[in-house]
């Protein structure tokens, strides 16, 4: 089974990090694509600009955000693919830029993949 942790692209990278993907739809800025030691861009993953722009990463509205992020995952058409894709990895480090390690998009998409990963395994 697919084990799915996050980690801020901003942070050293880790050894036990293991297939390294970046769930954003922006570049974060800052970090060279040379530096970034990824595995894998999943733009589709990420919030849709009109949901990012909604949310604007405030706290108080993290769990209507969390509505309504994993409503459009489950609307996303290439979701299947990409789970059945990072399921074959042992370990998955999804990497964000957002400054808060708990108020993320990240921390919902692990929980959603990791829901959907033992459901198609």
């Amino acid at each position: 089974m697919t084990e799915f942790a996050i980690s801020r692209i901003y942070e050293s990278r880790r050894d036990a990090e293991g297939y390294r993907v970046l769930v954003d739809r922006l570049w974060p800025r800052g970090v060279r694509k040379a530096d970034a030691a990824l595995d894998e861009w999943c733009k589709d993953v990420a919030p849709s600009p009109e949901l990012r722009t909604w949310w604007n990463h405030d706290p108080d509205s993290f769990d209507e955000f969390t509505s309504r992020y994993r409503a459009e995952l489950d609307d996303n058409t290439q979701l299947p693919e990409i789970v059945a894709r990072l399921s074959s990895h042992p370990h998955v480090t999804l990497l964000y830029g957002a400054k808060d390690p708990e108020v993320n998009h990240a921390v919902v998409l692990s929980e959603y993949l990791t829901a959907h990963a033992v459901a198609a395994g």
